[in-house]
């Protein structure tokens, strides 16, 4: 394969994988050598075994950390301080891209963070519309804070929900918040929302007090 035919595949793609180039009659052995070489020159990136991106200046479209995120751990949802910073709730950038999973935790070069979540507790994400028509699987603000939550440590108490400087809490449906927790059914769960029905309490009167 030529690397322009490799172009016109792949040009307007963000990501690919190896199988989109092993149809028709080809040598996948081949394939995968060329594709090798092509990393070597740095005509290529490999974000993991059988997924790329092509390297500026052939790359027409730069890839979002969550739709890589969500290739490079199938089946995972990009959650937690991410998910809050992308949603507005917190300050400041997160600069690593924390995703969940029911696979065993990870971590891949350039900041992405996969923690594991029971099967059971693997709700309450939704595909959010990203720049360039990308797309990816994101929690609902809702869900991103008490999966933060469940997964730190004493992460149930006003004083770390205030550490976190959450704002525009007006953007949660606090009754959407109330049902995820009880349906996780767990104790810490509850707190978490019952402090931040607080917060948002206080949030919306000092609102008030300065309108």
């Amino acid at each position: 394969m030529q690397f322009e035919r490799l172009l016109h595949l792949v040009a307007d793609q963000p990501l690919f994988e190896t199988g989109l180039l092993l149809s028709g009659d080809v040598d996948p052995n081949d394939v995968r050598r060329q594709l090798s070489r092509w990393v070597g020159v740095g005509k290529l990136r490999q974000l993991r075994r059988g997924l790329y991106t092509l390297a500026p200046p052939y790359q027409k479209i730069i890839p979002h950390p969550f739709l890589v995120a969500n290739f490079l751990m199938p089946g995972s949802y990009v959650s937690a301080q991410s998910a809050l910073a992308y949603y507005g709730l917190i300050p400041e950038y997160a600069a690593r891209t924390w995703s969940v999973t029911t696979e065993r935790p990870a971590r891949w070069e350039y900041g992405f963070h996969f923690q594991h979540l029971a099967a059971h507790l693997f709700f309450g994400y939704q595909r959010v519309d990203l720049p360039q028509e990308q797309s990816a699987f994101v929690a609902t603000p809702e869900k991103a804070i008490l999966d933060l939550a469940h997964l730190t440590p004493q992460a149930d108490t006003l004083d770390y929900l205030r550490q976190l400087r959450l704002q525009n809490l007006e953007r949660l449906n606090l009754d959407r918040l109330h049902e995820l927790a009880q349906r996780a059914g767990k104790p810490k769960w509850k707190r978490v929302a019952e402090h931040i029905f607080r917060l948002a309490g206080e949030e919306s009167a000092g609102y008030e007090e300065i309108v």
